[in-house]
């Protein structure tokens, strides 16, 4: 439970659900690895269970675990509801053997094909063999499932099928706490001695699908044409340490900050000028609602769900086009006005409140 995107949507359900009614419990695949929210989740009432993570390649010792969870705990839940995309069929498998009347798999993302390009290295080969098992998981996601939710329609769409139901959960966010503030804004700045600087930023896990490299690229040619602007990079993954070499070799070192995984999102996204995510898949990323929830003007991958585009000023690029002319995209339009677009949001749907209490009440009704 570290801040990814559908752990930080799980977060702002479980925050403003009614705890008296509906209470989390969160088995998750770290047994090792204490989660940035583990500390919250315990403070709410909720407890977290741990087994080691699926080897696709051999499920026996996964399911194993499973059963030695049910079986201690086979009265205590009527609901399971799955965040592990394509993998959701495994944890539901046993769900559905020991008797959980209610089997929910939620849709997070939508991966893109894969092509003869993925094999060109042994580890893409790896990583596309993986994308192919998971496209084959597709097929059995219903064999198993109650209920079907997604975060948008296009993740929907590719793990359920287009002609299949399934019902839309709004990566809801609490928005008045990323309502632009010029005074909040000032204040950090001045913390992180960033004054008088065109800031870009980009949230998110340092991972694959996020396209960090890229990012690095458009930021240098920007840095071209704008010598006073900095990058912000907020979070933590298994590719920090090549991106931090990327930036050493290019000679941006001092203009480039890793402020790793961080508890003051809203007052950060407030902080930015500009925010980047070229990313080479996603589902609705909440991040996204989050960066327009500032006003941020923002510069996305187009591979990204238009769904998720509720202010004028989310604007999508290919990632086929080169960083330089990103870059430019970037400068023309640096100069523009924050507004407040609390009323906005809540209109679009994406206010954490109402979203919480339809959630909460689809599963008391299951318990009925």
């Amino acid at each position: 439970m570290n801040r990814g995107g559908s752990e930080s949507m799980i977060m702002n359900y479980y925050r403003n659900i009614d705890r008296t009614k509906v209470q989390f419990d969160f088995l998750v695949h770290r047994p090792n690895e204490k989660g940035v929210f583990d500390d919250e989740i315990k403070k709410l009432g909720g407890t977290i269970y741990t087994v080691d993570p699926i080897n696709i390649f051999n499920t026996k010792k996964y399911y194993q675990q499973l059963r030695v969870f049910f079986n201690k705990h086979v009265n205590k839940y009527s609901i399971v509801h799955s965040h592990l995309n394509t993998f959701s069929c495994y944890p539901l498998k046993i769900a559905e053997e020991y008797g959980i009347s209610t089997r929910i798999a939620h849709a997070h993302t939508a991966l893109p094909k894969v092509t003869i390009k993925d094999f060109s290295s042994k580890a893409e080969a790896i990583e596309a063999l993986k994308m192919l098992t998971k496209l084959q998981l597709r097929k059995k996601i219903h064999k198993y499932t109650t209920h079907c939710f997604s975060c948008g329609q296009k993740a929907g769409e590719w793990l359920f099928g287009k002609k299949n139901d399934f019902k839309i959960i709004n990566n809801a966010i609490n928005a008045s706490k990323f309502t632009y503030d010029k005074a909040i804004a000032d204040n950090y700045k001045d913390q992180n001695n960033l004054e008088g600087q065109l800031i870009i930023g980009h949230i998110g896990n340092f991972t694959e699908p996020k396209n960090h490299s890229f990012i690095i690229d458009v930021f240098y040619e920007l840095n071209q044409l704008k010598s006073d602007s900095c990058l912000v990079l907020i979070g933590d993954g298994p590719m920090r340490k090549a991106i931090e070499a990327k930036v050493e070799k290019l000679g941006i070192k001092e203009k480039v900050h890793f402020l790793g995984v961080r508890t003051d999102i809203p007052d950060l996204c407030i902080m930015l000028d500009i925010f980047i995510f070229p990313s080479f898949y996603e589902g609705l990323p909440v991040t996204l609602v989050e960066a327009q929830s500032a006003d941020l003007l923002i510069f996305a991958s187009d591979t990204i769900t238009k769904e998720v585009k509720i202010t004028d000023k989310l604007t999508y690029l290919s990632i086929s086009e080169s960083p330089k002319f990103w870059a430019q995209k970037i400068f023309k339009q640096h100069n523009y006005e924050r507004i407040n677009t609390l009323a906005l949001i809540k209109e679009r749907g994406y206010d954490i409140k109402q979203n919480a209490f339809a959630l909460q009440e689809f599963y008391l009704d299951q318990i009925k």
